[in-house]
């Protein structure tokens, strides 16, 4: 973390200026993770300048991931962190400074977040943004629109992953994590590969001009090529497997680690710093261009592995 991070931080928590968070959906392990951290002052991981205080209940019913774990999650964020739930989007941004919208489905998340932008307060979009690219493009629209600032990332892009990889000097990355499907998502890559591509973006930064994509049976391998001629590449394994990359530099190749520490700390204090400066740590152009990446793969797998555009 860098100082100027921790010292605004310190200064809020000293005013005694907690932001107040309210979570919209909690069906995932990121909601309970995220309060411990928020929440209590005796974790090793405990991050100050802001608290979980409120909640909205949501789940899918047809994704059983969600459906299975929303009551085990909000039982624990009531009894455990003393979170307020609310019948609605509306009566909790009342008593709140800034949302977290965490339902696991990403189809749900233009709807909340037209509901929350009427409060015109900032908001963080926990992964996947949207499951299509004209979702995502909506939200940014609409969020623009009302003058309400938002970001959306994977824990990744703070890890020791990308932070020990990235050389200014990288010709070409390739990198590697979980990427099992959900039938309800129409781009497949953002319901897990969301994750090595977002590496991949934190590595090579954007400017993907095409994309091709080839689907096997354990994983799908996509190849990006950048506007300046360099190459990146993803590969999706199913139905789960590590995280890895190797960058190619100018005169080395440097592999990562097999095993590095990765958690939510480091993405909390940018969505922190985020409610607090009200400016996104990454630019919600390159998180669209992520999702014209997998839209680019979608279509290429669809025509059989031929070379697509980005939309």
């Amino acid at each position: 973390m860098r100082f100027s991070a921790v010292l605004l931080l310190a200064v809020w928590s000293v005013c005694g200026q907690d932001i107040r968070l309210g979570l919209v959906g909690t069906d995932t392990s990121h909601v309970t993770a995220f309060a411990k951290i928020l929440n209590d002052p005796a974790s090793p991981d405990y991050l100050p300048g802001a608290r979980v205080v409120a909640a909205v209940k949501g789940s899918s019913k047809d994704i059983e991931g969600s459906a299975s774990r929303v009551e085990k999650f909000s039982d624990e964020l009531r009894s455990k962190w003393h979170v307020e739930f609310y019948a609605s989007i509306a009566s909790m941004m009342k008593n709140v400074d800034a949302v977290l919208i965490e339902s696991v489905d990403g189809r749900v998340h233009l709807d909340q977040v037209k509901q929350a932008l009427v409060a015109k307060k900032p908001m963080f979009i926990d992964k996947p943004l949207a499951s299509t690219l004209e979702d995502a493009r909506e939200i940014a629209r609409l969020a623009k629109e009302a003058g309400v600032p938002w970001f959306s990332a994977s824990s990744l892009r703070y890890g020791e992953l990308a932070t020990t990889m990235k050389f200014p000097d990288a010709r070409g990355v390739s990198t590697w994590g979980p990427g099992p499907f959900e039938p309800h998502h129409q781009l497949e890559l953002s319901w897990y590969a969301i994750h090595p591509i977002e590496l991949l973006y934190t590595l090579m930064g954007p400017g993907c001009e095409e994309v091709t994509r080839i689907s096997g049976r354990d994983d799908d391998v996509i190849v990006g090529r950048w506007k300046d001629g360099r190459v990146g590449t993803v590969r999706a394994l199913r139905p789960y497997g590590t995280y890895g990359a190797v960058v190619n530099r100018e005169k080395t190749v440097v592999e990562s680690k097999p095993k590095t520490v990765e958690g939510y700390r480091p993405l909390l204090v940018e969505i922190v710093k985020f409610f607090q400066t009200k400016e996104p740590p990454v630019p919600n152009d390159e998180t669209l261009e992520i999702f014209a990446f997998m839209d680019a793969a979608q279509r290429s797998k669809a025509a059989g592995g031929a070379p697509m555009k980005l939309r």
